[in-house]
């Protein structure tokens, strides 16, 4: 499948969903390429995902698909997702000549891959951006015939070979762009001016184990912080008439921009997007990750570069994370040696250089020989 010259609008097709780790960055580019009128923007994602949320009233036309999960274990899920899957191959093939598709982007997420290879079919070139330390299955399938996949860090190099190219990971405009004074914040907040913050976060849908952590620890922790809760939606929300404990189950990006001013320091999941934010912000930071996954991974790049302290969710007692929290409140050497390290550990400019790249993997197949 090709494009002319003559054609004025191209289209990006940008795809990934049920988590908002797949989603950010993917958002990044098209902030980066918005105001540009030779460029069109489409999404695939899924009918119930976070994404068709985060994108909202964004210019970006959506189609969900099927999405199926190949599992690394027996489950009769695997047999049903099968039928999905192959579904999703055509309804994505439909997609891309409907659309008349000139470049296909992702960064991971199983309803990519059979749109990926729905644009290979096409002769599409696929752009994927590897955000964690370990490649995920998803993104292994699409690499077999990507034209280029980014990285976030450099050892992620040795796992794709001479096809990878070392970036960083892309960052929503409106942190870079949008600036809030940490008195302003706590203005708008109704926080204490005179009372350190403690920021909690659990990922884009929330963490269990950490909002009860919160919640078992409410009462000691409110002793010397008071705290912003990211809950996640329909997660536990704590009843309490604490002025000093404020909750939310999800914030806008203008959202978090004040509770980042506001907070001394924070605890978090391990996703990629929220290292990426709390890199570029220089945040003193708590960081638990999922036990037995791809976040313990993230997380000890960041312990290995004295980056952030991390703690084993499987052997954290109440006793043990209040200690920590404590010690770091009081800690100011500490909390500028760790805001100072955090912001070493992300390569930065990574949203101009995906654009580059972008512009680059169009030019070679001689889509916008005489537009870029």
């Amino acid at each position: 499948m090709t494009l002319t010259n003559r054609q004025k609008k191209y289209k990006i097709l940008f795809s990934g969903g049920g988590t908002g780790g797949s989603v950010a960055p993917l958002l990044a580019i098209f902030e980066e390429l918005k105001n540009d009128p030779s460029f069109e923007f489409v999404w695939i994602g899924t009918k119930d995902g976070l994404g068709k949320e985060m994108i909202g009233n964004k210019n970006i036309k959506y189609y969900a698909i099927c999405a199926g999960k190949l599992r690394r274990y027996w489950s009769y899920q695997n047999v049903i997702d099968i039928f999905n899957i192959f579904l999703a191959f055509w309804q994505s093939l439909f997609i891309i000549l409907k659309e008349n598709s000139c470049i296909i982007i992702s960064a991971g997420s199983f309803v990519s891959v059979p749109l990926a290879w729905a644009g290979w079919f096409c002769r599409i070139p696929i752009l994927i951006h590897q955000q964690d330390v370990l490649p995920g299955l998803a993104n292994k399938l699409m690499a077999l015939i990507a034209k280029k996949i980014t990285t976030t860090f450099e050892k992620s190099l040795h796992d794709y070979g001479k096809k990878a190219e070392w970036i960083g990971n892309p960052i929503r405009r409106e942190l870079i762009e949008n600036k809030v004074g940490k008195a302003e914040a706590y203005q708008k907040l109704g926080l204490k001016s005179d009372w350190p913050t403690l920021l909690v976060l659990g990922g884009g849908t929330g963490a269990m184990a950490i909002n009860k952590l919160i919640e078992n620890n409410l009462k000691e922790l409110l002793k010397f912080c008071q705290i912003i809760h990211i809950t996640g939606k329909g997660k536990l929300i704590i009843n309490t008439d604490n002025s000093n404990y404020h909750s939310f189950e999800f914030l806008d990006t203008f959202g978090l921009i004040k509770v980042f001013a506001a907070a001394d320091i924070v605890i978090s999941r391990c996703g990629m997007n929220v290292l990426t934010e709390l890199s570029y912000l220089g945040k003193p930071t708590i960081l638990i990750p999922i036990p037995n996954s791809h976040q313990e991974a993230n997380a000890k790049i960041f312990a290995d570069n004295n980056a952030a302290i991390v703690l084993d969710q499987n052997k954290l007692s109440d006793r043990y994370l209040v200690d920590n929290v404590k010690e770091l409140i009081n800690n100011k050497r500490k909390q500028t040696e760790l805001g100072d390290n955090i912001q070493k550990v992300i390569k930065k400019e990574a949203n101009q250089e995906l654009v580059k790249i972008v512009k680059e993997i169009l030019q070679e197949v001689k889509i916008f020989s005489n537009q870029i």
